[in-house]
């Protein structure tokens, strides 16, 4: 009978996992490689400081994917690679910016090009008056047609800065964590497929449009714009022109920051002669369009389950105002720290591992949606490649470089469970929330939206969405180490069991196709 009861709990064991003690003891290896020889903040270091800006399709997004690469092959993952995943179009990189008013007085202004916008024209230094645009819809913009051949220009803005009485940076509290984890599911409210992809067009879009195709006839030497969003030198800034390879260039465009911004606007606006020079020089790379995402693995070790797959990544293209910090440099170095983790802590995970640093995340989640084409199912038609069978998760990190607070199950209330199993070791660390939210915008949504497990993180905002999230602000000196050690040793375990465990993760239902002409995700 003890014969019996024995074998019957092994077999419990094998059914809900690896033994408790071996999940501990590979809890106590992670977090004592990353204690004692964590290299996160050398991998952010290369990611930012060394490498620089790295918009999809740039030089500086080439550079930092190599340098991924090269070390990852470096730790001993196989099948390193530049990955080409189709067509994205032109890469653009800053050559030159300076911009300074000099009437009524000289004063350097805090501007940054805006992506895929042209050069000003010339090989030096423009100057010249500012010509204020103040129309109040399209038809009041007919009245500058003719007007705005290589001038300088800035459009009315009836923003105004408000002071902040709240902290830049916070943690998440405890309340805003129990609601989480509390949430219950949401019904599926989608809108009926035959309404999907609908867009009402707003006056005020219709007043951008009508004001971008006046630039592009007119050919004003230099735009000038800004967010109100930023403040206190802060400046929000991403495209202002087109990256498909057919795309004409248009003008030099320079997002100023809101005080620079107000404070031309209110001295034109008054009568007072107001002159500005600036030299902007961008460049267009046109010899390779295609987008690339970075590929390794960590071969599994087990005959019967290393043709199964256990993914994670962050995506490692950015903007360009700043070095792409915490979006997201942070994320990358904290999944190339958790396989590095894996690979030289004495694990040997039983099924593979597969990181994948995607580019184009900006512009639309282009490279982990064609990686899920590619490989895994195309959402139009949902028919199943190979790997949507074989990938057990995937597991993403992209909301700033905060430390990991729990995990979104993305409506999967089946690995709930699991999730605040593999989370009971972290509680001393801050992390222990399972929420059946959802979250979106990011590069798990690919997988989900085909029917594999993917899921994304929930993290301390820290500064992200108030000084950080595609600024001039996004650099190294805004991330806080600790919180990256912790995020790369709780990816790393969530890893490790996932690739352990007997059964792949459970599954949702699996999506309907969604068919031609419908937005994938």
């Amino acid at each position: 009978m003890k014969k019996l009861l024995t074998l019957f709990t092994a077999l419990l064991l094998f059914h809900f996992g690896y033994s408790q003690s071996e999940g501990d003891q590979s809890v106590q290896k992670i977090k004592k490689e990353e204690n004692q020889n964590s290299k996160v903040m050398d991998l952010v270091f290369h990611l930012t400081d060394v490498n620089g800006p790295r918009l999809t399709g740039s030089q500086g997004f080439l550079n930092a994917a190599n340098w991924a690469k090269n070390m990852l092959s470096s730790w001993g993952l196989t099948n390193a690679k530049l990955e080409p995943w189709g067509d994205f179009g032109n890469g653009w990189e800053q050559k030159r910016t300076y911009i300074a008013m000099t009437k009524p007085y000289y004063q350097p202004l805090i501007a940054v090009p805006r992506a895929w916008s042209g050069s000003t024209p010339g090989n030096g230094i423009i100057n010249g008056e500012i010509i204020l645009i103040k129309a109040n819809d399209s038809a009041g913009l007919m009245e500058y047609v003719g007007k705005l051949k290589n001038k300088i220009v800035m459009t009315w803005s009836s923003d105004t800065l408000q002071p902040s009485f709240t902290p830049d940076g916070r943690r998440m509290e405890d309340s805003m964590l129990v609601k989480m984890a509390e949430a219950i599911p949401r019904e599926n409210t989608a809108r009926p497929t035959a309404n999907r992809g609908v867009m009402n067009i707003s006056a005020r879009q219709v007043f951008q449009r009508t004001l971008a195709a006046l630039m592009a006839n007119e050919k004003p030497a230099l735009v000038l714009s800004m967010n109100a969003s930023g403040n206190d030198g802060t400046i929000f800034v991403s495209s202002g022109g087109q990256y498909t390879k057919d795309a004409k260039e248009g003008p030099a465009q320079l997002m100023l920051s809101s005080d620079d911004y107000l404070r031309l606007q209110r001295l034109v606006n008054a009568g007072i002669k107001t002159e500005v020079e600036a030299e902007v020089k961008t460049k267009f790379k046109t010899d390779d369009i295609k987008g690339y995402n970075v590929v390794a693995e960590i071969e599994g070790s087990d005959p019967l389950l290393k043709n199964e797959i256990v993914m994670l990544g962050a995506h490692l293209d950015s903007w360009h105002g700043a070095t792409g910090a915490t979006d997201n440099a942070a994320g990358c170095a904290v999944m190339m720290e958790a396989v590095r983790i894996l690979k030289t802590s004495g694990l040997s995970p039983k099924r593979t591992v597969r990181i994948v640093l995607w580019s184009g995340e900006e512009q639309g989640l282009f490279g982990s949606r064609n990686y899920v084409k590619n490989h895994v199912a195309d959402p139009v038609d949902m028919k199943l490649l190979p790997e949507h069978s074989r990938i057990s998760a995937y597991y993403n990190l992209d909301n700033g470089g905060g430390k990991i607070r729990g995990i979104y199950a993305q409506g999967n209330s089946a690995v709930m469970p699991i999730f605040s199993k593999w989370l009971e070791p972290f509680k001393e660390m801050g992390a222990q929330t399972v929420t059946i939210n959802n979250t979106g915008s990011t590069d798990h949504v690919s997988f989900d939206g085909v029917g594999v497990p993917g899921f994304q993180f929930i993290q301390d905002p820290l500064e992200y969405n108030t000084r950080t999230h595609h600024t001039n602000m996004d650099t190294y000196d805004h991330l806080v180490p600790d919180d990256l050690k912790q995020a790369a040793i709780v990816v790393a375990s969530f890893v490790f069991n996932t690739a352990q465990r007997p059964e792949k993760l459970p599954r949702k239902e699996l999506p309907k196709e969604r068919g031609e002409g419908q937005r994938s995700f």
